[in-house]
């Protein structure tokens, strides 16, 4: 067994895309949340930096985007309270908590497949359908970290000479005016030195051939068939009008049946997926190493 961003980029990718259709095609409640806790905790279980900004980041945005809601739109039969006359209505709040869940969760996943599809993993993914266009986006990727590192690089060499001063605003401006324009440079010209390298290696004049470390497994096939059943049994609770949910001018969901709520478990295993198989090999590796 392998961890889930282990799995070859096609795999990866089509979960990704699954859910994330899913979750933006319907307004259901319970569908967002779904999304939104598997989200977050992919996102938690990741190893990354600045883990504790992202939350806030995204619980603020989701916080703003609850509130503005019922403050512009004053929809909906239940009246909570007034604000200078215009009514704040229980359903214009709900929808606007339903669609912050709906976007927070959305990023939240988001956030983990960037954190996945590495570079590599983005030309194999492309490279068949477009090489030229799968090689421009991951050079541009890969252009920002470098432009990031050169811009810090350039920055302290110059602090250090004496050229960047910082004793007000104006001479601030001058320097990070400087820095930036020496980063531009260094940009322009190690694209030139790319494209002049790319040229002496005949690129593009030949029939281009294609070298991936990414394997097609059995194990891939597995998931993607039980990704794809669950996602049919959820597409067809979806065609059938079993996730319908109207919040004005009352809330109301659809009537929970059969269909409904294996639709509701197929998803919430779907969601819940990459968590599973992640938690399941660390089990395993703890236990073959008390073994050792």
């Amino acid at each position: 067994m392998r961890k889930f961003k282990e799995y070859n980029p096609v795999t990866v990718a089509f979960y990704y895309l699954t859910v994330v259709m899913v979750s933006m095609f319907t307004m259901n409640p319970v569908l967002h949340l779904f999304t939104f806790f598997a989200g977050f905790i992919q996102f938690t279980m990741q190893k990354v930096n600045k883990k504790a900004v992202t939350h806030m980041f995204f619980f603020a945005l989701g916080l703003i985007l609850a509130l503005i809601r019922p403050l512009f739109s004053h929809n909906g039969a239940t009246v909570l309270f007034a604000i200078n006359d215009n009514p704040i209505t229980l359903e214009s709040f709900m929808f606007g908590v339903n669609s912050a869940v709906m976007v927070v969760g959305v990023l939240y996943l988001f956030r983990v497949f960037s954190n996945i599809m590495t570079s590599d993993r983005l030309l194999y993914l492309f490279g068949s359908l477009s090489p030229k266009a799968a090689l421009i986006i991951t050079m541009g990727l890969r252009y920002i970290p470098l432009l990031r590192a050169k811009n810090r690089e350039i920055h302290n060499a110059q602090t250090a000479i004496g050229i960047n001063r910082d004793d007000n605003v104006i001479d601030r401006m001058k320097g990070r005016l400087n820095v930036f324009s020496a980063t531009v440079s260094w940009g322009l010209e190690n694209g030139i030195i790319t494209a002049d390298s790319m040229a002496a290696r005949e690129y593009g004049k030949h029939k281009r051939t294609r070298f991936s470390i990414f394997s097609f497994t059995a194990g891939d096939i597995i998931i993607l068939a039980l990704i794809t059943a669950l996602i049919m049994t959820t597409i067809v609770s979806l065609a059938f009008g079993r996730y319908d949910t109207v919040f004005y001018p009352y809330f109301e969901m659809a009537e929970s049946t059969g269909l409904g709520i294996s639709g509701y478990i197929t998803y919430a295993i779907l969601a819940m997926m990459p968590v599973a198989i992640d938690s399941a090999e660390s089990i395993r590796w703890k236990y073959l190493v008390s073994k050792v």
